[in-house]
């Protein structure tokens, strides 16, 4: 299923992209460089001849994230849901840490972790983490959609769309090429939990609404699809926004 940017806009504004790029892409068990060289490639290839535009990358925390809080959990069984995040938090700071390295000279400002400090972004890219406890990176992704005035987020992640329910649990679930943000926060629910795993996180999701963003959730695996997204040709995924 794929759609089509209507009248070939690109999804962006003003020469800004933000890519909120899941932890489970970039560390899907161990760190998985050889994807990450072919991401850089194909970013570099598409800035290459674009020097006024810019992009934001929002890096979530993956494997290492789940796999210390697991272990957190283990240890110690009074772990609050703050304690938690934090150690969430500190995998999406590693992982944004290693992506800013491997995007050099083209991303070569400090990784975000606050959205509402100082930021400096000097180069073309610039590479963020986590926040602060109480929602996922696609809240920050958000966030800086809004800051630097983008109106879509591109939401890469290991699910290539949505679906009208968990497909792992119902077997009717259907895939969408388009949602609502009403209709997809019945799907994802309203609270956030450390180490959730969802198309889109429930606190992102009501911000967005909010705002009247729109996001376009898509597999981040698929480096040919994310070209077509970039360059504003027919893509397969979905798109969530306000209609």
């Amino acid at each position: 299923m794929r759609t089509l940017v209507k009248n070939g806009r690109h999804p962006y504004y003003g020469g800004m992209f933000v890519l909120s790029l899941g932890g489970s892409i970039v560390a899907p068990d161990s760190i998985d460089t050889g994807f990450i060289s072919q991401f850089r490639e194909l970013i570099f290839s598409y800035l290459e001849s674009r020097p006024s535009e810019r992009m934001i990358l929002v890096i979530g925390g993956g494997a290492p994230a789940r796999s210390y809080q697991q272990a957190c959990r283990t240890l110690d069984r009074n772990a609050t849901e703050d304690a938690l995040d934090w150690i969430g938090i500190m995998a999406t700071r590693l992982n944004a840490e290693l992506v800013r390295h491997a995007l050099s000279p083209r991303c070569v400002d400090p990784v975000v972790i606050d959205p509402e400090g100082p930021i400096a972004f000097t180069g073309q890219i610039l590479a963020a983490a986590g926040w602060k406890p109480g929602f996922s990176t696609d809240f920050d992704a958000v966030y800086l959609a809004e800051r630097f005035g983008a109106d879509t987020v591109v939401n890469l992640s290991n699910v290539d769309r949505v679906y009208s329910a968990d497909p792992k649990i119902d077997p009717d679930a259907k895939p969408l090429t388009r949602i609502r943000w009403a209709d997809f926060q019945k799907i994802v629910g309203h609270t956030w939990k450390a180490g959730t795993n969802v198309p889109f996180d429930p606190i992102a999701t009501k911000k967005s609404a909010d705002i009247g963003l729109r996001v376009i959730a898509a597999g981040g695996r698929d480096l040919k699809n994310l070209s077509a997204i970039l360059n504003g040709r027919s893509f397969s995924g979905t798109t969530i926004g306000p209609d």
